[in-house]
């Protein structure tokens, strides 16, 4: 007669299921931690090149004859707010004063772990200023 000890069989398959979802959690949460990074730095591109386009609108006449060079306001924010149209981004232009353009640019990201717990997309935002040299 032989006596049979408990086996341990399938025990070591119960550790790596619960140790492999663990691990496609955080790959997961990584991959949506990145894409919302992308977004961001999206963003932060967009307003800043929208900036720079709505900064060159400036008073012409008066900086030509080597007046103060300061911004056309409604031109500034025609020029950045076309930028923002052509790259399909929705964002916000203002003249903060005569030499200061700001841009703030909305952005979204889809997720795939946090979609599980619906959070389906992250909102970002993206700023960029111009600031006008005159001197």
């Amino acid at each position: 007669m032989t006596v049979r000890l408990r086996s341990d069989e399938g025990r070591i398959s119960v550790f790596l299921a619960i140790a492999l979802l663990g691990v496609l959690v955080v790959i997961g949460l990584s991959a949506d931690g990145a894409g919302r990074l992308r977004a961001a730095q999206h963003a932060d591109h967009i307003a800043g090149e929208a900036a720079r386009a709505g900064g060159q609108a400036i008073v012409l006449p008066q900086a030509v004859t080597g007046g103060e060079k300061t911004l056309d306001p409604d031109r500034a924010v025609a020029a950045a707010q076309q930028y923002l149209d052509a790259a399909g981004a929705a964002g916000t232009v203002r003249v903060e004063d005569e030499v200061t353009l700001v841009v703030t640019v909305t952005a979204t990201s889809d997720t795939l772990m946090l979609g599980l717990i619906g959070i389906d997309r992250v909102t970002v935002t993206g700023s960029a200023t111009a600031h006008l040299v005159t001197g």
